[in-house]
């Protein structure tokens, strides 16, 4: 004889009969069947008032669906999400309540499994996050505190020819100031682009760039022609550690954007290009909610510099030594000639005696080198950084 079958469904309708003729109790009947009381006097209930019928499983969905939205809804954030294919629901929900404030739009979560379910973002593998890190650096955090510089990578054109980016960035506000498209990293174009963004802007408190032309040399201090004239402005200078880019994170968070959004495929022409950077600007400056913002517009936050565009003069301290640098880089140090630097051709630097024969030699409030008289020929010799365990110089 074959095993006879049994369902759920057929236990609880001999459960409920066995209950109705009345040979056992209901608590010998759930023993029996391995059921609690509170589950054997729900299924009777329901056969009582319903009859086998009510015995069948009921559904368990909610009788309300207060994350269910309309279709109009739901194309609104498609369409968001298809012309900004780089932002998530952080950031497209702020700009649609933005756009359409009438609008009841559902949460975060909502807005990501509708973007899940059309496809239009991918699960990210999640970095295991390392103890320790960098504290917090020195910064300022008032508008035009800080500006960082620097030139995106280069990359090539439709047309074969090379461009390279050049940024400016607020770090307070992280309104993006400039972006412009060079055809190389020369000073020309460089100093071009920064004398008509002083002439819009102001003039900053500090400057943050890395250690590349035009921004640095290779000469005293680093110097530049363009961080030179960046100083003679009245403009203090801030250089990244080399190969730290996180110093500057910010600014290459920025870049990130900026290549995903305007160069994968790059335009054809530099005019085109330029043409895509400044939609990119426009759209990142006064559409695009920042996190470090509270999910607001640089646009918002940002005002032109009260710092006017114009040369400061410095005066040294009347116990300095004052010379004058000529075109060839040199200065005159009793009665001979001294090799400082090329970038501050025209400008005085300004020499202190700090020991017997030994001379401090600064531009402004930056110091350059020593000047050592006593041995061998007379020359400018930058400040070495002082190594650990050593005692700092008096320089």
């Amino acid at each position: 004889m074959p095993w006879k079958e049994s369902c759920a469904m057929d236990e609880r309708v001999r459960f409920c009969q066995e209950a109705d003729e009345g040979g056992f109790s209901v608590s010998e009947l759930c023993r029996a069947y391995g059921i609690s009381r509170v589950t054997g006097h729900k299924w009777l209930g329901r056969y009582r008032e319903a009859g086998v019928m009510g015995l069948a499983d009921r559904s368990r969905a909610r009788l309300t669906q207060p994350d269910a939205y309309s279709d109009d809804i739901r194309d609104l954030i498609i369409a968001g999400r298809v012309a900004h294919p780089t932002w998530g629901a952080k950031k497209l929900k702020p700009w649609l309540e933005k756009k359409h404030p009438r609008l009841d739009l559902p949460s975060l979560t909502t807005i990501e499994s509708m973007l899940c379910k059309a496809n239009l973002v991918r699960a990210r593998r999640r970095s295991r996050r390392l103890a320790g890190g960098v504290g917090k650096r020195d910064g300022d955090d008032r508008v035009n505190g800080i500006w960082a510089v620097d030139f995106k990578g280069d990359f090539r054109q439709g047309d074969g020819k090379r461009c390279y980016p050049l940024t400016v960035t607020d770090s307070c506000s992280r309104y993006l100031l400039k972006c412009h498209a060079l055809p190389s990293t020369k000073l020309e174009g460089t100093w071009e682009a920064f004398d008509a963004l002083f002439t819009e802007y102001g003039v900053p408190k500090r400057i943050r760039s890395d250690n590349g032309l035009p921004f640095a040399s290779t000469g005293l201090a680093r110097l530049s022609q363009l961080s030179v004239y960046w100083m003679t402005l009245g403009i203090e200078l801030e250089r990244t550690r080399p190969g730290k880019p996180q110093d500057n994170g910010r600014h290459e968070r920025m870049h990130r954007t900026l290549k995903a959004e305007t160069t994968r495929p790059p335009a054809r022409t530099r005019i085109g290009q330029q043409r895509r950077f400044n939609l990119f600007r426009r759209e990142f400056n006064e559409e695009r909610p920042h996190e470090g913002l509270e999910m607001r517009c640089p646009a918002d936050l940002y005002k032109p510099s009260e710092r006017a565009y114009e040369e400061r003069p410095y005066e040294y301290p009347g116990h300095f030594e004052v010379r004058r640098v000529t075109e060839a880089g040199q200065m005159n140090w009793r009665n001979r000639l001294v090799s400082v630097s090329k970038s501050l051709a025209g400008q005085d630097v300004g020499l202190v005696e700090i020991d017997d024969g030994v001379w401090k030699v600064s531009f402004r409030s930056l110091p350059l080198g020593r000047l050592i008289e006593r041995r061998g020929p007379v020359r400018v010799e930058a400040i070495r950084p002082r190594k650990a365990g050593r005692p700092a110089g008096r320089c």
